[in-house]
């Protein structure tokens, strides 16, 4: 009785052991190389993120299809008016390499 006891606190300790050096040996703050924004469709996904709770939903949709421009590791994006119609759009600027939000307007 006495040895399945020490087996079992062997085991349990093993397991223990291998879970946190497992755990210390994964990365925790992983950074892709090609930056956290590294397309045109992660960038519009974000804005329209942003955009939808500041201008309203509907607004944002009735803008549709986006476009996505990167330049200097900045992507602009920006919606478009439904033909006839007169006002701005929303605009939006991220960050490439760490998807910070770096402008967010609204045209008049």
């Amino acid at each position: 009785m006495l040895y399945l006891r020490k087996f079992m606190l062997m085991t349990l300790f093993v397991v223990w052991a291998a879970s946190a050096l497992a755990q210390r040996s994964e990365p925790h703050n992983y950074k892709p190389e090609v930056g956290y924004v590294p397309d045109a469709a992660t960038a519009i996904r974000i804005a329209v993120a942003v955009w939808g709770p500041i201008y309203g939903e509907k607004i944002i949709a009735a803008e549709a299809p986006f476009r996505a421009v990167l330049k200097d590791n900045v992507w602009t994006v920006e919606g478009f008016l439904p033909k006839g119609h007169v006002g701005g759009v929303a605009i939006a600027e991220i960050s490439k390499k760490d998807a910070t939000i770096l402008r967010i307007s609204h045209g008049k």
